[in-house]
């Protein structure tokens, strides 16, 4: 996260972002902005990043939420490691999630597409004039529908055949008792997944990159575009 990284580094990255947007900065036609006048901007502003960060967010969680349903049901939710952003213990897939949307969302230029959104909001929305309508607010909703229906659609055919598999061992447990397969059940499961996944890997650029021009259409409307 950005947190974790250097401060050097944070504070170049802020200071590069602002020149650039040099040409886009708006012109404060007040004189003196009072203090509420200036809350209200403020407050405004905050509106239009915390609207930006949850559509992203709501775009890169669509991977984790797959891979939260697909580590429960095959046994690697008891694989954990250290979440480079917040220091704690997480499953393993849910970090091979988070750096694999992270990857494809830089690697498929959404985060230029992100920044010139920003850029043209100085030019739409001067400070204080942003405010979330009831339209915009729906299209961050409707994003939050999408981001469930593309983590089953990732991890919909890994958690069928994990159900063909318990349904087999349940079968094979009832036709001889004496088979040990509870200590079957976790290897094979696991192994299922590992196969299924590199075959879902394949379609995961399609389907991130279907989602993100959806999030980026959702963005556009939320900016009054």
């Amino acid at each position: 996260g950005i947190k974790s990284g250097p401060e050097i580094a944070r504070a170049a990255l802020a200071l590069t972002v602002t020149v650039a947007l040099y040409p886009r900065w708006p012109v404060i036609t007040v004189a003196e902005p009072g203090l509420a006048r200036l809350l209200s901007w403020m407050l405004g502003e905050a509106a239009l990043g915390i609207a930006i960060g949850v559509c992203v967010s709501f775009l890169l969680e669509s991977f984790v939420f797959a891979a939260q349903m697909m580590g429960l049901q095959a046994g690697y939710a008891y694989a954990s490691t250290i979440d480079p952003t917040t220091q704690a213990d997480t499953g393993i897939l849910l970090l091979l999630a988070q750096l694999i949307a992270g990857m494809f969302f830089f690697a498929m230029g959404l985060d230029r597409e992100v920044i010139r959104i920003f850029a043209r909001t100085l030019e739409t929305f001067p400070p204080g004039n942003f405010s979330l309508a009831p339209g915009a607010v729906n299209q961050v909703l409707n994003l939050g529908a999408d981001m469930l229906a593309t983590g089953l659609r990732l991890a919909f055919p890994v958690v069928a055949l994990l159900v063909l598999v318990d349904v087999s061992l349940a079968l094979m447990g009832r036709v001889n008792a004496q088979l040990q397969l509870l200590t079957l059940a976790f290897p094979v499961k696991m192994l299922v997944t590992l196969l299924l996944l590199a075959w879902v890997s394949v379609l995961m650029p399609t389907v991130f990159r279907a989602a993100g021009h959806r999030m980026l259409a959702s963005l556009h409307a939320v900016m009054g575009r």
